[in-house]
């Protein structure tokens, strides 16, 4: 018999839900990026099938929260750190879709802003686990590198649209940057909801700490 096993508490159901949203965000982000430097369906195919595994989570995670009565987070917390990553593949998801519906081209700045997304979900991830570990500070701090993350993409965005506005325009280029620039809002956007994520942590960390 293992004692060291049994006296070792086991880390909370609502943690480790949290966690599994953002383990499957990192997956979902990596397959996103892969899917900007090979565009082809069966990637296009895996960063979808990665976010219904993670709505599920987050349906799971929310149906426990209305049964329980005492979590380890105040419940404003959880649901609303749950909300932001779910939101982060959700954009993913569609940035995939609206790519493959409205064939749009890669760009070198989508790239950029997509691997920045992935190091920026590995950094959440990252805190999510020494939360659960009760590495209050080693947890802040990579919700600290996710925010300057989030910072990176956003001078990328503004870097993309500019450049893409410089474009020689006439009807036909004048579709393609407006296909464009809805994508890289959709990266944008992401980044806001990874920003956000980081903030939620950040606040429970002052919390409980």
């Amino acid at each position: 018999m293992n004692l060291r096993k049994i006296f070792t508490p086991k880390p909370d159901k609502f943690l480790q839900l949290l966690m599994t949203q953002t383990e499957l965000t990192v997956k979902g982000l990596l397959f996103l990026r892969n899917y900007m430097e090979k565009r082809n369906t069966e990637l296009a195919r895996k960063v979808a099938e990665v976010e219904k595994e993670a709505d599920e989570v987050r349906r799971i995670l929310i149906e426990e929260l209305m049964r329980t009565f005492i979590t380890p987070l105040d419940r404003e917390d959880i649901f609303a750190l749950s909300r932001e990553i779910d939101d982060v593949l959700d954009y993913a998801y569609t940035t995939v879709d609206e790519m493959e519906i409205l064939d749009v081209p890669t760009t070198p700045y989508m790239i950029r802003m997509v691997s920045l997304l992935h190091d920026a979900a590995q950094e959440i991830d990252l805190a999510m686990q020494r939360l659960s570990t009760r590495h209050y500070g080693v947890a802040s701090d990579h919700a600290q590198r996710a925010k300057a993350l989030e910072n990176r993409v956003e001078t990328v965005y503004r870097e993309a649209l500019a450049s893409l506005f410089r474009e020689p325009k006439n009807l036909k280029q004048m579709m393609t940057i407006l296909k464009v620039r809805e994508i890289y809002r959709h990266l944008s956007n992401a980044a806001d909801r990874e920003d956000a994520a980081a903030n939620v942590i950040a606040d429970v960390i002052m919390k409980i700490s």
